[in-house]
């Protein structure tokens, strides 16, 4: 008798584990799945800007008209930390960049959000203004230092890149 119980222990095991594999293969096939989808979803950085703005002593900056193909993908404000803005893109040819302001002490706060990059000495007029130019093992960056507020254009992207995203940079309005 005690033979009999052990096989059927083995064999309801075996049939518990069908129908779990069973309604694992129906799950799979139901479940809507595209592996040529983007995993990018870009995000809406319009009202977190407002927000930014209503509450930073400073003009907090973003993008406009840039070319197509730049998309969103980030958006931050922290008062606590600095008054610190940030806005994440990919360019076109799927590079980061940043664009990060804060009125933190300037040499810590672009050491964090460029990674340890640092200044070359050389600058780079771009839209009437004199950024220095940062060069880093991840990123590069241009930065812009004004009274109360630093404002760090950074990433992947290529020089021209980051440039490009400086020029289109216009603060918003006050709320």
């Amino acid at each position: 008798m005690a033979g009999m119980r052990g096989k059927q222990t083995v064999r309801g095991m075996f049939q518990s584990m069908a129908v779990i594999l069973a309604a694992g293969g129906v799950m799979y096939l139901f479940i809507p799945h595209d592996e040529k989808a983007d995993p990018i979803k870009p995000v809406d950085y319009r009202v977190e800007r407002v927000t930014a703005q209503r509450a930073a002593p400073y003009p907090v900056l973003a993008p406009e008209g840039l070319a197509g193909g730049w998309t969103p993908t980030s958006v931050a404000y922290d008062r606590e930390g600095g008054d610190a803005w940030h806005v994440g893109f990919l360019t076109p040819d799927r590079q980061y960049v940043a664009v990060e302001q804060s009125t933190a002490v300037p040499e810590k706060y672009i050491a964090e959000v460029t990674h340890e990059a640092r200044d070359t000495g050389r600058t780079q007029r771009v839209a009437g203004r004199t950024w220095q130019r940062w060069e880093g093992p991840k990123y590069d960056a241009l930065v812009l230092r004004e009274k109360g507020v630093t404002t760090v254009v950074t990433g992947t992207a290529t020089g021209e890149q980051l440039a490009r995203m400086a020029a289109a940079l216009r603060p918003a309005e006050k709320a």
